[in-house]
């Protein structure tokens, strides 16, 4: 069981999870690679190191990839980040101010941007790199819609 699954409080289930999208590999290994080629037919010693480097930067990326997650349940948004040193969001639907995207042209062509979730109270969280943001949004956005009709509806008294 994973973090949000821990997380859930009585009656609470997830209606929703994403992990960041899995771009984020392609530079560190392009960078890799190129890095290899070059430092080998120079210098086995200075490929050897760019090797190392290459590869600590894609073991860190791996870590990131598999310990972040976010997820919406029907009650709150939830975050999790980080692998030995843990950093988590939880809030309420009801306190959500905002949920802004931001992506770049490679975003929008990957389907991948940073998710900056605003929260009364000052609460402010940015996760880069999620997948699919915007239908994130959407499906955030349609839960807080759920619960404001739920509240706002007349209770029917009888007469």
């Amino acid at each position: 069981m994973g973090f949000i699954d821990d997380s859930l409080i009585p009656g609470e289930k997830a209606l929703y999870r994403t992990k960041p999208h899995w771009v984020i590999f392609i530079t560190p290994l392009i960078m890799l690679f190129l890095l290899m080629y070059i430092g080998f037919n120079i210098d086995p010693i200075l490929g050897t190191l760019a090797f190392l480097f290459s590869l600590y930067i894609v073991i860190r990326l791996l870590s990131v990839f598999i310990s972040t997650e976010f997820a919406l349940t029907n009650k709150r948004v939830i975050a999790k980040t980080g692998l030995i040193r843990r950093h988590s969001l939880e809030i309420m639907l009801t306190k959500v101010e905002s949920i802004s995207i931001s992506q770049s042209i490679n975003g929008r062509l990957w389907n991948f941007g940073t998710v900056n979730v605003v929260g009364s109270g000052g609460t402010n969280q940015a996760l880069p790199m999620i997948r699919k943001p915007m239908e994130l949004r959407q499906r955030v956005n349609t839960q807080i819609s759920t619960l404001s009709d739920r509240q706002i509806a007349p209770s029917v008294s009888p007469i």
